[in-house]
């Protein structure tokens, strides 16, 4: 309840935080928030020249297929990469000035939400353009939305207080999200790993079944697994109580190290 708390009385810091992030990261730019939807796009182009033409992948509306993968992992792998780097970054201030720690890698968390959310804008739009349509299977959306928000913030809070004490682990996250891309079913359907022996890496994967929900509700056009996405919610909900336990242990030695 302190934890609650402490972000209520900070509650217009973290606001603050979270829209100083937001335009931080389009700071400069000629396009600014366009990048949220043309650097996914450009992303997209790519895999879809890639992966239809030389790797030979016969998935139906691939791009539609490839949105629904793509998009959520940006959102993934950007709020791991950056939280992993908000502490260090603002040393400066951490050193000067009390406020609850926590709110900086929660900041990254939420302005990243924010773009995801701006994001699924190019999903919806190219169900859309394939003609498949919207049906009400788009209600679970925020389930899964919510789901995943758990998931970077369970993380955030763990390498980003991680990263203070051993600089080389940011190094390290970019090799391991390089890695667990590839162990994420994104460009290719999860049903080719099946029978390789190589299908536990996916099932113990959470991004496996947070993209899988995602393709139900836009390219399947199916009912979600709501009894996968619970059980991970719980999950979840008890790593971000783990991963804010240990950021709380180590934030103590944050102002040293710094």
């Amino acid at each position: 309840m302190n934890v609650f708390k402490g972000l209520y009385n900070y509650r217009e810091l973290l606001k603050t935080s979270v829209k100083k992030e937001i335009r931080g990261k389009y700071k400069n730019s000629f396009l600014g928030v366009l990048w949220s939807f043309l650097n996914p796009l450009l992303q997209i182009l790519v895999y879809a020249i890639v992966f239809p033409l030389i790797m030979k992948n016969n998935e139906k509306n691939y791009v539609v297929f490839l949105c629904c993968g793509l998009i959520p992992w940006a959102f993934f792998s950007a709020t791991i990469t950056r939280a992993a780097f908000t502490m260090v970054e603002n040393g400066n201030i951490i050193k000067k000035v009390y406020f609850p720690r926590e709110i900086l890698p929660m900041s990254i968390c939420i302005s990243e939400a924010v773009t995801f959310l701006i994001s699924t804008i190019i999903i919806v739009a190219f169900v859309l353009f394939y003609g498949l349509g919207l049906t009400w299977y788009i209600l679970f959306y925020p389930l899964i939305y919510i789901v995943q928000f758990l998931l970077v913030l369970a993380i955030s809070f763990v390498v980003s207080s991680i990263t203070v004490y051993v600089r080389d682990f940011q190094h390290l996250i970019g090799v391991a999200l390089q890695l667990l891309f590839y162990a994420t079913p994104i460009v290719y359907n999860a049903s080719t790993i099946s029978g390789t022996g190589f299908e536990w890496i996916l099932n113990i994967n959470p991004m496996t079944y947070i993209i899988g929900a995602y393709r139900d509700i836009f390219y399947n056009q199916v009912m979600p697994d709501i009894t996968s996405l619970l059980v991970l919610g719980i999950i979840l909900v008890i790593a971000c109580i783990f991963g804010y336990l240990i950021f709380n242990k180590l934030q103590k030695g944050f102002a040293e190290e710094l």
